[in-house]
């Protein structure tokens, strides 16, 4: 019989550093996609507040901390990473595991701006894209989640199944920024 092994999204795929920059993956833990019912979204985020100590995140931004953060996700919809949600939280939103569902990698470093601008149709200049904001669009030719974690780093994430090209967009990027000069 043979025998499985687990494995993350980007095993053996990463770290990888170019120029001044690295791309990691990251194991957020557990990963809730949160949907309120009709009508419950603000007792919803009172109750998210109450058990994990952050409100449900308005559209494109983020709310909580590394290792425990809510990420806009679309229309009425936040994904909660880090614990597993609260079970009074689905009295008021329909709760579903994502947590095999995603790869999450962290882009970060002088040029990390410059390395997503060859693949994000968004504006990510730290004036427009502040710490905290997140955007659902699109990276070359993958639906992702692009989120502002700090000055120079941003948290990526694709479908699981799209994690190794996921990774070679980015390095092909990185390598083309880095030899700029």
């Amino acid at each position: 019989m043979v025998e499985l092994i687990a494995k993350s999204p980007c095993d053996g795929l990463l770290p990888a550093t170019i120029g001044g920059m690295s791309l990691t993956e990251e194991h957020p833990g557990a990963m809730w996609a949160i949907a309120p019912f009709d009508g419950q979204l603000k007792v919803l985020g009172k109750a998210l507040e109450a058990a994990h100590g952050m409100a449900f995140p308005a559209p494109n931004r983020a709310t909580g901390k590394a290792g425990s953060r809510a990420v806009w996700f679309g229309r009425d919809m936040a994904l909660l990473m880090g614990p597993a949600p609260d079970a009074g939280l689905a009295k008021h939103a329909a709760l579903t595991d994502q947590s095999d569902a995603w790869a999450v990698v962290r882009l970060e470093g002088q040029g990390a701006e410059d390395v997503l601008a060859r693949l994000v149709p968004v504006d990510l200049r730290p004036q427009v894209f502040k710490r905290g904001h997140t955007a659902r669009t699109e990276l070359k030719h993958m639906m992702a989640s692009v989120t502002r974690t700090g000055p120079q780093s941003f948290q990526i994430m694709v479908f699981r199944s799209m994690a190794k090209t996921l990774v070679h967009d980015l390095k092909t990027a990185m390598e083309a920024v880095a030899a700029r000069g």
